[in-house]
């Protein structure tokens, strides 16, 4: 009976201690990149960007750590993930409803932004272009003041805006009707 009980003991323990690491590992909480998301319903459309936001921290971020004509994840950690409820237009281009991640390759006067149907990746070591869905070239601009935390917004009308150091850009989610 005492072994029965110290082994039923043993047992809920591991158990505990199981659950706990697990629930560590999915817990981004402490991370120094928090996770973010920004999200807007517009009408039927659902529009879903879920990043890390890391912080300058007093470094160059654009041609410094992160180089330019590099593929970036676009934040820190994970992949960005994209998702839409439905099919959209970005920027013109097609794209089918679904949850991609959402890559960027900086550069001084255009960037790329690069929506991948990998969705689920840590950073962009694993990236493949071959799986890229769509790639669009955008401008950027240059903000007036340093924006310490990598942030992403979206706007009423679909316009996502990007700004982190001294960079932005922006483009346009429509609903495919």
């Amino acid at each position: 009976m005492r072994f029965k009980n110290i082994l039923l003991a043993l047992s809920l323990l591991a158990a505990f201690f199981t659950v706990n690491v697990l629930t560590a590992q999915n817990d981004k909480a402490p991370r120094p990149s928090p996770a973010m998301t920004a999200t807007k319903q517009i009408g039927d459309l659902t529009i879903t960007i879920n990043y890390s936001s890391p912080a300058v921290k007093g470094r160059k971020i654009f041609g410094g750590l992160e180089a330019y004509g590099k593929v970036w994840r676009t934040g820190a950690n994970e992949a960005t993930t994209f998702e839409v409820n439905k099919n959209i237009t970005l920027e013109g281009q097609k794209l089918a409803a679904g949850k991609y991640s959402l890559f960027t390759i900086p550069g001084e006067k255009e960037w790329v932004l690069i929506i991948n149907k990998e969705a689920n990746q840590w950073g962009a070591y694993n990236y493949k272009k071959e799986t890229d869905v769509l790639r669009v070239n955008l401008k950027p601009g240059k903000n007036k003041e340093s924006v310490e935390r990598l942030k992403f917004d979206i706007s009423d009308k679909g316009v996502v805006d990007f700004a982190w150091e001294l960079a932005n850009f922006s483009f346009a989610v429509k609903e495919d009707k």
